[in-house]
């Protein structure tokens, strides 16, 4: 556990932060997670129930360690009171710009003077997010991956203005709650979301194009290239919806190799959003 942190805020209790508060809980730091409404708190808290009775099952953790890991972890819907006396706040709030902005505006006037400010984008301008803090040598992108609580990669983006201290910081964090730090660059897509969004984005057009079924493309990238998860399965664990907003972002920036296929737009207007609707690639 890294010295200087005790209290770890985490704003969003959806897929990706209540994953981040469950790491953070687990290393020992005090957790305070937020979200805009009870319900979420309490779907986020069940998820991370059940992601600890899951390791328990597993015998991968003690029933005793996973309910001190539950203990850690206080629940709130005000932004000011999950962020009082927090070492690191890390934002996991839907990926829309105007929200990341609103929030580090907050997070610059009522955060610690000294805490590392860190969001979770996976695509968007982390020295834009940086920015609108009025603190910028202190925030840093921590894109963790889903599921967080198995995933060992913390993606590091250092935004223009972010310090070498405040890199030095997020790497110690990384450290305590158990993941490997690759750091790069504040560019579009950062280096794994440009790799991995250009690469479902070819199967998709593949599958356009008539070229092989979904089932034997992903197969092909599990058994040829020890990929765990195909990028067509990838994608609809993502959400198709959610590979789409990415894309158009990485088309606006980047040009033409992001342009989204046709195929998935059409897919996205029937609802077939992947697991979550219950159709995307494959039905479940």
């Amino acid at each position: 556990m890294s010295n200087d942190i005790e209290k770890v805020a985490v704003l969003g209790a959806g897929t990706m932060g209540h994953g981040i508060a469950q790491v953070s809980a687990a290393a020992g730091y005090q957790v305070a997670m937020r979200d805009i409404d009870d319900a979420a708190l309490e779907k986020g808290l069940a998820g991370i129930g059940k992601s600890l009775d899951k390791l328990v099952s597993k015998g991968r953790l003690e029933q005793d360690a996973a309910d001190a890991i539950r203990g850690r972890i206080t629940t709130t819907t005000s932004l000011e009171g999950a962020i009082e006396g927090a070492d690191v706040i890390v934002e996991a709030i839907p990926e829309k710009m105007s929200l990341k902005v609103e929030t580090f505006q907050a997070l610059g006037k009522h955060g610690k003077a000294d805490a590392l400010l860190a969001t979770n984008t996976s695509s968007l301008s982390v020295t834009e997010i940086a920015a609108a803090s009025g603190a910028p040598e202190r925030v840093v992108g921590l894109h963790f991956f889903n599921p967080v609580p198995i995933m060992k990669l913390l993606e590091i983006v250092r935004g223009l203005g972010t310090s070498d201290a405040t890199i030095e910081r997020a790497r110690a964090y990384g450290d305590a709650i158990g993941k490997e730090s690759v750091v790069v660059n504040d560019w579009p897509g950062f280096a794994t979301s440009r790799l991995g969004i250009i690469l479902g984005c070819e199967a998709i057009r593949m599958v356009e194009q008539g070229v092989a079924s979904p089932a034997d493309i992903d197969k092909a990238m599990k058994l040829g290239y020890r990929h765990p998860m195909g990028p067509l399965e990838l994608t609809d664990l993502v959400g198709l919806d959610v590979r789409l907003h990415i894309m158009e972002h990485l088309f606006a920036e980047l040009g033409e190799q992001f342009r989204p296929p046709a195929l998935l737009r059409q897919m996205v207007r029937a609802g077939k959003l992947g697991r979550k609707a219950g159709e995307g690639f494959y039905e479940y």
